[in-house]
């Protein structure tokens, strides 16, 4: 297991250095979406993830890992937009955004441990498609829940969904950094 903590720090490396790069470019324009316009765009990326991994085609050209490097950083950012309700302004420092990222990165690579140690690191004989259809399913999951005004009868929460598609996302770039076929 050491060697996923080595790999999963060296990819959320990425994503934040990515996330932090965009923050000075963009400021925290995200900060104006709402959780659910942050699903749709998490549903946006997820799909077309899909549709090039099915169709063979890849018509925009950009690579499907950039694709998982932005699922990541959306599903920090709309974990942000749940849990810190208390920030009113739109705009963040840089400083704070990324404070706040890796507050939750920290929260997401916890329980990337824990569910690794649990599951016995079977996302490794996981193929890349499927990782792409678990982070669908629980896109469409959070849009049921958000739909039903957040309110769960037994399942896990909005939050719990994002985390979970962060840490599928990691996985499928160790996966892809390590020449998996997608």
């Amino acid at each position: 297991m050491s060697n996923t903590n080595t790999e999963y720090t060296n990819v959320m490396n990425v994503c934040r250095d990515i996330f932090s790069k965009k923050t000075k470019d963009y400021g925290t324009a995200w900060r104006i979406l709402r959780p659910s316009s942050l699903t749709d765009q998490l549903f946006i990326k997820a799909q077309r993830i899909r549709t090039v991994q099915v169709t063979g085609e890849n018509k925009v050209g950009e690579n499907i890992e950039d694709e998982f490097v932005a699922i990541v950083n959306y599903c920090l950012m709309a974990i942000i937009q749940l849990r810190e309700t208390d920030l009113s302004e739109m705009e963040l420092s840089a400083s704070l955004a990324i404070e706040l990222y890796d507050k939750y990165a920290i929260d997401a690579t916890e329980l990337m441990k824990k569910k690794n140690h649990d599951y016995g690191e079977a996302w490794r004989d996981m193929r890349v498609s499927s990782l792409t259809d678990l982070i669908l399913q629980k896109i469409f999951r959070v849009k049921q829940i958000e739909d039903n005004g957040g309110a769960t009868l037994i399942s896990e929460g909005v939050d719990a969904n994002y985390f979970d598609m962060l840490n599928y996302s990691v996985f499928a770039l160790i996966h892809m950094q390590v020449g998996q076929k997608v």
